[in-house]
Order: structure tokens, then C-alpha cells, then sequence
């Protein structure tokens, strides 16, 4: 694809960087004093109060966080990086209907469903076989059709994006961990997905892929988690692993160890989530591509006019 270089990425990120320096209000706690208090009242009032130091904001958490795990954060862009090269690669190499977007066309749309998938990500439902830290949400729903429509390189990007817009939102409670997982399981469910239905697009070729997805997903998933993420976690908040362990026996018995809980509730729950992003994926992308591809059917119209072509 034409499109899918550095610069659009550079251009998206400086964009949305852009948009969040100029709303620095919106992440402020708390609010300003009622209008109607007068000078005086405010006076007696910050007299009368103890003095303590002020709340941190949300943004101020965020960057002190940040500053305390610059390393870690370090290894997340290079895998970043790692993962964008790699879909490059793919869309190269691999995809046969390369189209060519103009710039404006693509970062809108990677911005758009980052945004949507940013919000879905705030939306998270428990479920009964696993334990409360383990929440589904749909956050890769667009994400998946912002890949199908885009390209590879589109659903990295898109699923970075999302993370971003998620941290300055809400901010971090696990020290970026969790952050980090959700972008690495998620790219190895969009990515894969997104190569096979590209190579052809049918739809057939998009079950394919998304069912591929959610196998790689599931694997990954579980790996990571009884490798990395598990332990990882264990040793952010200063728990025993049986303390761990022993929030998933409350909720299935058979689950007594950390390889179990990954069996009994990593791989049912990526499982889970890679069927039903599959499914709704399926169900609405053919209903709005129309929508999407109308502009690409009046560029290509221009195109086909008499007289359109260059001399």
C-alpha cells in the first residue's frame, strides 16, 4: 500500500499529540470554586482550611508513572516499532489489493476507530470463570474493521493509538503492564487476521483469518500470561503467586496453580473475546463498507473521466 510508511504514522501521532496539549483541562480533578462564593468567603475559608499539598492530577500521575518506568516503556516502543515493521513487511509482500488513500483519508479513519476502540476499552464486563481482574471488552471491534478496510500497517498502528488515548484518559494502574498486553495480545489477533483476508479478500477469507486470529491470540495469550504477565503482576503490587492463584480457585476450583488459571480462564477468555469480535466484525463490516468505499468509487470515477488524466 502506497500509504503505509513512516510518515502517516508520524503524522497521526504528532496529530493527536496536538490535540491533547490543548486540552489540558480535561484532565484536572476536581473542579474550579462555585461562582457564586465570594472573595472574601474564599479567603476565610483557605485561612480556616489546613494546609495540605495539593492532589495530583490525572496527567500528573500518568507522568510521574512514566518517569518511573522509562525503561519498561522503552522496550514497549521498541516492540512497537518491531510489530509496525513487521506489518509493513506483510502489507508488501503479502496484500494484493493495495489501495492507494490520500493522507487526510487515512489518519482520519485511523483516528476515528482508535477513538471508538479507546472508548470501548473504558467499558470492561467481568466474566464468571475467571477471576475479577480478567474483564472483556470490545475495544478491538474497530480496530478489526479499521484493518480490514486499511490494511495491516492500520490495525498496528490503530491498536497503539487506542492504548494511548486509553492512558490519557484513565491513566495506568498497573504500571503500563496491562497496558502493554492488551497492544500485544491485540496485534496478534488483528495482524493475523488482517494478512490473510488482504492476500484475498473474500468473505471467506476474512473467517478464515479471524478464526486464525483468535488461535494465535489464544495461544500467545496464554503463553505470555503464564510466562510474563502473571508474575509480572505478582511482583508490581507485591504478592505472593498463590494469592493470585487463589482468586481464580474462588471462582473454579480446579484452578491450582498458575498454569492451570491459564488454562481454565486465559485461554476460555481469549477464546471467548476473539469469537465475539469475530462474529460482530462479520456482521457489520460488509454493512458499512459501502459507506467507507464510496469516496474510493467518485476518486475512482474522477480518474476514469475523459480528460482526468494527466499529458
Amino acid at each position: 500500500m502506497k500509504i503505509a510508511n513512516l510518515k502517516h504514522l508520524i503524522a497521526l501521532l504528532l496529530a493527536l499529540l496536538l490535540m491533547f496539549s490543548m486540552l489540558p483541562a480535561a484532565f484536572a480533578e476536581g473542579g474550579a470554586a462555585p461562582a457564586e462564593e465570594t472573595a472574601g468567603e474564599a479567603a476565610q475559608a483557605e485561612e480556616a482550611a489546613p494546609e495540605k499539598e495539593a492532589e495530583p492530577t490525572r496527567m500528573q500521575k500518568l507522568l510521574k508513572s512514566a518517569k518511573e518506568n522509562g525503561g519498561f516503556l522503552l522496550v514497549c516502543l521498541l516492540v512497537f516499532a518491531g510489530l509496525f515493521l513487521l506489518a509493513w513487511l506483510f502489507e508488501r509482500l503479502l496484500v494484493k489489493d493495495r489501495k492507494s488513500f490520500s493522507d487526510t483519508h487515512y489518519i482520519s479513519y485511523t483516528a476515528i476507530f482508535s477513538t471508538m476502540a479507546a472508548v470501548l476499552m473504558l467499558l470492561e464486563f467481568p466474566l464468571p470463570f475467571a477471576p475479577a481482574f480478567y474483564k472483556l471488552d470490545l475495544s478491538e471491534l474497530p480496530v478489526m474493521i479499521c484493518t480490514f478496510y486499511l490494511g495491516p500497517v492500520a490495525g498496528v498502528v490503530s491498536e497503539f493509538v487506542k492504548v494511548f488515548l486509553k492512558l490519557l484518559l484513565k491513566g495506568t494502574s498497573t504500571a503500563f503492564v496491562g497496558d502493554f498486553a492488551n497492544f500485544a495480545v491485540g496485534c496478534t489477533f488483528v495482524l493475523p487476521a488482517s494478512v490473510i483476508y488482504h492476500a484475498r479478500p473474500s468473505k471467506k477469507t476474512a473467517l478464515i483469518g479471524m478464526i486464525a486470529g483468535t488461535v494465535v491470540m489464544t495461544v500467545f495469550g496464554s503463553a505470555f500470561n503464564a510466562l510474563y504477565l502473571i508474575p509480572k503482576f505478582a511482583q508490581l503490587f507485591h504478592m505472593e503467586l498463590e494469592k493470585i492463584v487463589g482468586m481464580g480457585t474462588s471462582v473454579n476450583s480446579h484452578i491450582t496453580s498458575v498454569y492451570t488459571l491459564v488454562l481454565y480462564a486465559v485461554v476460555p477468555f481469549n477464546l471467548l473475546k476473539g469469537a465475539v469480535v469475530s462474529l460482530l466484525t462479520f456482521l457489520l463490516y460488509k454493512r458499512i463498507s459501502p459507506l467507507m468505499h464510496k469516496g474510493d468509487d467518485r476518486k475512482r470515477s474522477r480518474k476514469q473521466e475523459p480528460g482526468s488524466a494527466k499529458t
